[in-house]
């Protein structure tokens, strides 16, 4: 029977993509591990891999649609001795493979087919489990059970090779299923209806949003109503840091590295959550995970949203390392090249809009992150010195926003001191 390919999740927050451009034609043949698309997701353009082998018998969702649900069928792939006379029977046994997948009408349902189509992907803890359809039916005719076994395919998916070499487990008997309470509707303001009558008489454009800002929209607006924040903001002397920047950089012009004020905010972000390893956490739901390393995210601007690329191991890199990398990570994001795991996860994040002239703004936590550093410009400003006398000194302005499920008071308030402590006395960030 002709394997369905299914619009894969290629990332765990995915629920639909754009099939941006296919690599293949009906017709070629394809191997495990050949790239057959590129796929856009709410954050990124991924490369999407065979996982059978086989050759392309009919292409279902033609390249630009947008919309297309995870799991639609995309494809159908046909192994030996199948023909493109077999594939009517994959089309009628009740896949979700749509003609138009971004229409908004509803599909009707289809009629049940002679052959059962392979059965859905069981889940295990609440997640749901990655098997190719072929592993699938393979799967329940020898009685396995695909939560017992691991997948060899990309990112873990299972493959007809790993259930062809399993040995028979008894499928443990499904719980009843319980009907979820339902949750209340939040709060989103006007209705779309109502805001269009609102300005039916003024001229005006409507815009779509795409999948990257119905993504910030939905998790911006669950953090700021489920996330407690609160705001601890501090004046940071910077005219030690501009002055030993410059000299660092004088002496690194030769290897063409050229250090940002960014970086020495990242590096001083990194070395405080080890001064303070109890801010070094995230909120888990019934419990705070708390880490060893310093994982810290940093927002990039793009065209019509932004990304939180992670540095990873921040605490550990030298202040060119991290240059080097948050400009690898920047230019990527830009083009929306980014991996899923590049820019997921960490436990701190950071957003400068010091660049844009912003002396001061309150950012807006992302989970399940514990704390995100709002930074501002530096800017001249009349101080009191140490003698007691007024000078100007070159002051930035940041507000640490907090979550107060992970962090208190006094615990945000020895993080910002961390903060403020490395940044203003950069040479010992190199100690």
């Amino acid at each position: 029977m002709p394997t369905e390919i299914l619009m894969p999740a290629l990332s765990p927050t995915m629920e639909e993509g754009t099939l941006a451009k296919w690599l293949v034609k009906e017709g070629d043949t394809v191997s495990s591990g050949d790239v057959m698309a590129e796929i856009e997701t709410d954050k990124a353009t991924m490369e999407f891999e065979a996982v059978d082998e086989g050759v392309i018998g009919k292409i279902i969702v033609p390249e630009g649609s947008e919309g297309v649900k995870v799991n639609d069928v995309i494809a159908v792939l046909l192994e030996d001795g199948e023909s493109a006379d077999d594939i009517g029977d994959v089309s009628a046994g009740g896949s979700s493979a749509a003609a138009a997948p971004s229409s908004p009408e509803p599909a009707p349902s289809a009629a049940p087919a002679a052959s059962a189509p392979a059965p859905a992907a069981p889940s295990k803890d609440g997640n749901r489990i990655f098997a190719t359809p072929l592993a699938r039916r393979i799967a329940a005719d020898k009685g396995l059970d695909l939560a017992q076994i691991s997948g060899s395919g990309p990112h873990g998916r299972i493959v007809k090779a790993d259930v062809e070499n399993a040995t028979a487990t008894p499928k443990a008997a499904p719980a009843a299923a319980k009907t979820p309470a339902a949750a209340p509707a939040p709060a989103t303001g006007p209705s779309t209806d109502a805001v269009l009558k609102t300005y039916a008489d003024r001229p005006h454009e409507e815009v779509p949003l795409d999948g990257m800002r119905k993504t910030i929209a939905a998790r911006l607006t669950e953090a700021k109503q489920s996330v407690p924040h609160f705001y601890l903001r501090r004046d940071i002397g910077i005219d030690a840091l501009l002055k030993f920047r410059s000299q660092l950089n004088k002496q690194l012009e030769p290897r063409g590295v050229k250090l940002s004020v960014n970086d020495f905010i990242i590096k001083a972000c990194a070395l405080a959550l080890q001064q303070v390893p109890e801010a070094n956490a995230v909120w888990a739901g019934d419990r705070t995970l708390q880490f060893e390393k310093s994982d810290v995210a940093v927002a990039v601007a793009i065209e019509g949203g932004l990304f939180t690329p992670v540095l990873k191991d921040a605490d550990m890199k030298s202040l060119s390392a991290l240059s080097s990398e948050m400009k690898d990570l920047a230019a990527r994001a830009r083009e929306r090249k980014l991996a899923p795991h590049e820019y997921q996860g960490g436990s701190f994040a950071i957003s400068n809009l010091g660049m844009f002239g912003i002396d001061n703004f309150d950012a807006i936590i992302n989970p399940p992150h514990a704390a995100i550093l709002a930074v501002g410009a530096g800017v001249k400003k009349p101080i009191v010195g140490e003698d007691g006398e007024l000078t100007v000194g070159t002051i930035m302005s940041v507000t640490l926003s907090v979550d107060h499920r992970v962090i208190d008071g006094a615990l945000g308030a020895n993080l910002l001191q961390a903060i403020k402590d490395n940044l203003e006395s950069p040479m010992t960030m190199l100690a």
